[in-house]
């Protein structure tokens, strides 16, 4: 099968759905339903309103939507327009990040409002 060009869609993960375990694709993969584990790619993941990320997301390409992921990290290049909702955020020199982003504790719940850092 010829590689597609343009950031063409070539994955999609109806609403519905739901994959467990790590991901690979190559150019545009959208996800409608839950996917669980890890994401690893150069090209576009996009998340739609219905969708569910909770995974690990290693992304250089695009990223849009919003996904719950225990490690999300973003490399020279990418371009995310998300809300991100994570306990470990890596943005690499050179990535562009627009949106919303909730750092919370490991365990999933939220960062206590009005705590300071050691207090």
């Amino acid at each position: 099968m010829a590689r597609q060009r343009g950031g063409e869609l070539n994955g999609f993960l109806d609403a519905g759905s739901s994959i467990q375990g790590e991901l690979h694709f190559e150019d545009t993969f959208r996800v409608e339903g839950r996917l669980t584990g890890k994401v690893v790619s150069r090209g576009d993941l996009v998340v739609g309103e219905g969708g569910e990320v909770d995974a690990e997301v290693f992304v250089s390409g695009t990223l849009k939507g919003r996904v719950e992921a225990a490690r999300i990290e973003l490399a020279p290049g990418c371009r995310v327009n998300a809300e991100l909702v994570t306990p470990s955020l890596v943005v690499e020199d050179g990535a562009f990040v627009q949106g919303r982003c909730s750092m919370v504790e490991p365990d999933g719940g939220s960062s206590p409002e009005g705590s300071t850092p050691g207090g």
